[in-house]
């Protein structure tokens, strides 16, 4: 059988829709028997055999796979179709009109559920294809699965997710503790006990095998107390000092920690892991403290990512047995949780 493009569509004749349609979830009917496929379907079909090639009328030229790939410039959305196919899918090109309900303009593929197509209306995930040196627009991602295709042709598949943060902590707060502001913390001589093994705030001078003395906390847990009325040194001076020393990126990261707390999480430095926080969400006092359950990046809401970048923060949070979670936020506090995290279709 051959195919006929006009206007980027590939149109078939004859038995084509009951052939690939009804049995195998290509394209969409154009009446009768009758069938038009996107670009990326009739290279799949053209692939397999079944078809044998496709003429353009325009240039009189009739083009097999090889000519007919590279002319549509298909390669990245072959891959990953080829892939899904290979995986049991059944998979639409998310073209106006061709799949219902209707999705958003950056969705490439729709994926049906196992055993389901595009005739049952059911959609299991809305996938992207992304190369992997295109930056991707935080705020262009909803929920999408980012189909990531390295350049040796072989594919990531990424997950995402906006979520909201919760948890358990809800440590009492002291008044007016007596604490010396220097560069880049702030030390507390005398905290009472729950300030630490209640709300996990600090960590102890003299370390972690220490269960008395000054505690030093973080500039982040410095100004989150002296905005509570914790300290003896007030707020504006904390956080005038602390956006000194660390610049605007203060106010974004004092936004994401104060929400993190505000939601019962307990956020402390990530940077062993190369993220800006480690949070407990089951927290019930550091006696019982197991592990973190996510990662935080806090970054701009036009934070643009390049795969790679993503990919090694998902993957170094995946390999600790944690969620990657980037918390797009402006100073203000306006904050969307991002959760990406790696999948296997």
């Amino acid at each position: 059988m051959n195919g006929t493009l006009r206007d980027g569509v590939v149109h078939l004749s004859g038995n084509a829709r009951q052939r690939f349609y009804d049995s195998g979830g290509y394209g969409r009917p154009a009446g009768g028997s009758d069938l038009e496929l996107a670009p990326v379907e009739a290279a799949h079909l053209l692939y397999r055999g079944d078809l044998d090639a496709i003429t353009d009328p325009e240039s009189d030229v009739s083009m097999g796979f090889r000519e007919f790939l590279t002319r549509t410039d298909a390669v990245l959305d072959f891959v990953v179709y080829k892939d899904l196919r290979d995986r049991g899918f059944y998979l639409s090109p998310a073209r106006d009109g061709w799949v219902a309900p209707a999705v958003d303009d950056a969705t490439d593929f729709v994926v049906y559920p196992r055993g389901k197509g595009p005739s049952d209306d059911e959609i299991a995930h809305r996938l992207r294809v992304v190369g992997e040196r295109a930056p991707l627009p935080a705020a262009s991602i909803d929920e999408h699965v980012l189909a990531v295709v390295d350049e040796d042709g072989e594919l990531t598949y990424l997950g995402t997710e906006w979520l909201s943060p919760s948890g358990t902590a809800d440590p009492p707060l002291p008044d007016s503790l007596d604490a010396t502001l220097t560069h880049d913390r702030l030390l507390v001589w005398e905290p009472p006990a729950e300030l630490y093994a209640d709300g996990f705030f600090g960590q102890r001078l003299a370390g972690r095998n220490a269960d008395s003395g000054p505690l030093q906390l973080s500039l982040l847990e410095a100004a989150y107390l002296a905005h509570h009325d914790c300290l003896d040194v007030d707020a504006a001076t904390v956080q005038g000092h602390a956006e000194a020393v660390e610049g605007e990126r203060f106010r974004r990261r004092y936004a994401a920690y104060e929400a993190l707390r505000a939601a019962g999480a307990v956020p402390k430095s990530g940077f062993k892991f190369g993220a800006d926080f480690r949070v407990y969400e089951s927290f019930d006092g550091v006696a019982d403290l197991g592990h973190s359950d996510k990662l935080v990046r806090v970054v701009e809401p036009d934070h643009e990512f390049l795969p790679r970048e993503l990919s090694l923060d998902v993957r170094l949070a995946g390999g600790v047995r944690k969620r990657m979670v980037f918390a797009l936020t402006e100073p203000t506090g306006e904050i969307d949780w991002l959760c990406v995290e790696r999948i296997t279709p």
